[in-house]
């Protein structure tokens, strides 16, 4: 078949399914076309999304500042690796450290990749700065949690499909329970060679888990009396999905200070990707202050693609979105109201159990096993009635659209939602 021809979704499933490893289990819609909260199939049907790439297309798809951005600097530079300066990439860095509040940023492509910066960045000041012999230092990490499939990452995973036969694994981590101050309390205290903390400030591919409201205050404090680092990992959770600019920032105004000091809490290292390019190319960042990052030198990391110059002219101008759109303000409000409405229908549902989440990152436990198919079926009618979701976890479905939709879009998909989980009801 001439690439040029038109190909049908069948086909073109077909054509992954035979050349393409098998390490994703998609829905069957194949998708050609988006812009903004919609997508469209090869056939010419239109859904609305309600996944966001995983949170990846907060700005919602195409969005035009951010392509111009993209294509303007493609037709002038795309890359000059990092063995030379470019006239873009100071710039954005001055940018993302005066918008997040850090001295340094580190750049790199992908969330995992900004994951693994952030542990080398952690361990060798521990090393150079705490003062932790060399090859001792640990690092405590949650039950649950979802940092990416690198050998290092999966090696304090709990996802045993994600584990199994990838071994032998990566030494000098603590796992404890998420939201348990206590347990975090007992492992920072009992050692010196405790070098950071590493959480998501809510726990997306789990299911949404979010912790206590006082959690990752009390925990920072903890990092900050025995001089351990608080490693936020935002890579989903950032970039005004949850409602605020960082899902750490608590009940913020979204310029960077939070209205309420009480409930902010500055990461020691600070994690982003996804959304900090709207979709449109792989970004990733790891900020830290001085005293921290400094410890890298020359040669002892780096990225070919790290910081090139299409990845800084796209990353400035998908964070000019978030700003001028108010998108964590809007975030919140509809956030609020797909919550509100999605429980009063739980309240005589006996397929959803409870729907739980933060501005618009949410999701809806279906009273089922998470061995069931039950929630995966339900994302196929979602599918079938023009929404596009995914299970996560078996038996929990994850909604977190774009951040660019309006209220009435929102009503629209919250009937679509409603209606197509009284088709399930027992």
């Amino acid at each position: 078949m001439s690439v040029l021809e038109k190909m049908s979704s069948a086909e073109a499933i077909a054509l992954e399914n035979k050349y393409g490893a098998h390490n994703y289990h998609p829905l069957p819609v194949v998708l050609n076309r988006g812009e903004g909260v919609y997508v469209w199939d090869v056939e010419g049907k239109k859904y609305y999304d309600f996944l966001s790439a995983y949170s990846a297309v907060n700005q919602g798809h195409c969005h035009p500042k951010i392509v111009r951005a993209m294509v303007e600097q493609a037709q002038t530079l795309t890359l000059t690796s990092r063995a030379f300066y470019n006239d873009k990439l100071g710039v954005y860095e001055e940018y993302i450290t005066n918008y997040f509040g850090f001295d340094k940023v580190l750049p790199m492509n992908t969330g995992a990749e900004a994951v693994e910066t952030a542990l080398k960045l952690c361990r060798k000041w521990a090393y150079e700065k705490k003062g932790i012999n060399e090859n001792e230092a640990q690092i405590i990490v949650c039950d649950g949690n979802f940092h990416g499939r690198t050998t290092t990452i999966i090696s304090f995973s709990n996802d045993e499909n994600a584990r199994k036969n990838f071994g032998p694994y990566t030494a000098g981590f603590i796992k404890i329970a998420y939201d348990d101050i206590d347990a975090l309390e007992s492992v920072i205290t009992s050692s010196k060679n405790i070098a950071g903390f590493l959480v998501e400030p809510i726990q997306g591919e789990a299911g949404v888990y979010m912790p206590s409201e006082d959690y990752l205050a009390k925990a920072k404090a903890l990092c900050k009396a025995n001089n351990v680092l608080f490693i936020a990992d935002e890579v989903q959770t950032g970039i005004a999905r949850t409602g605020s600019l960082l899902a750490v920032c608590g009940n913020c105004s979204c310029e960077n200070k939070c209205e309420k000091q009480a409930t902010y809490v500055t990461p020691d290292i600070l994690i982003l990707g996804k959304a900090i390019s709207g979709g449109a190319y792989p970004v990733s960042a790891v900020l830290a202050n001085d005293d921290i990052m400094n410890v890298i030198k020359p040669g002892q990391h780096g990225s070919t693609f790290g910081g090139n110059p299409v990845a800084a002219a796209v990353a400035m101008a998908a964070l000019d979105v978030v700003t001028d759109e108010n998108l964590s303000q809007n975030a919140r409000k509809l956030g609020k109201i797909f919550r509100a409405e999605i429980g009063k229908y739980i309240e005589t549902s006996n397929i959803a159990k409870l729907v739980r989440g933060k501005g618009l990152l949410n999701a809806v436990v279906i009273n089922d096993t998470e061995e069931s198919d039950t929630a995966w079926n339900i994302c196929m009618k979602l599918a079938d009635n023009g929404l596009l979701a995914k299970p996560t976890h078996g038996n929990i479905i994850r909604f977190a659209p774009p951040l660019v939709m309006n209220e009435e879009q929102l009503l629209d998909c919250i009937s679509i939602i409603i209606k197509t989980l009284k088709q399930f009801e027992k």
